[in-house]
């Protein structure tokens, strides 16, 4: 596996927020398996020069620097398959794009759609309440917006 800092801000970034954070029991395993599967990664024969990593214990991401070979359909479902795995075996959900991760405090929280939206109206969660755009493609779009008040973001039609 790469790391972080040998990505080009281009590279490709995939994040997939769990509906609760992994103890640290589960990163001890998590973590290694992450790792391998980044570094083991192919598309079309071709190993992917990959980076992958648990974020604030409860999102996986993994990027893809795509000058030397690109994520193909079949590599793509790979991860797929690898994330189906670790959603059996952890017990979570890493594919619901209804539920929107925030700050509260130090804590990160989620939220289905229509509870976000009632957190805004009960002002709960504002403006400045940082929420998570798991929407970001790129590794300088992670680095840059990943994480900003809800205000500036996407989420804030959602409210």
């Amino acid at each position: 596996m790469v790391t972080y800092r040998e990505l080009p801000g281009e590279a490709k970034v995939w994040i997939y927020q769990s509906n609760r954070p992994f103890t640290e029991e589960e990163l001890k395993v998590l973590e290694p398996q992450i790792g391998a599967f980044a570094d083991e990664w192919v598309s079309h024969n071709v190993k992917l020069k990959a980076f992958g990593a648990v974020y604030l214990k409860q999102f996986i991401v993994l990027m893809v620097d795509e000058s030397q070979a690109g994520a193909s359909g079949c590599s793509i479902d790979r991860s797929v398959y690898f994330l189906k795995l670790v959603e059996r075996n952890f017990g979570v959900e890493l594919f619901d794009r209804q539920t929107f991760a925030f700050r509260l405090g130090d804590e990160v929280r989620t939220a289905p759609k229509q509870e976000f939206s009632a957190l805004f109206q009960k002002g709960i969660i504002n403006d400045d309440t940082l929420v998570f755009d798991n929407l970001v493609n790129t590794k300088a779009s992670f680095d840059q917006a990943w994480i900003k008040p809800l205000g500036e973001s996407w989420h804030k039609r959602m409210v």
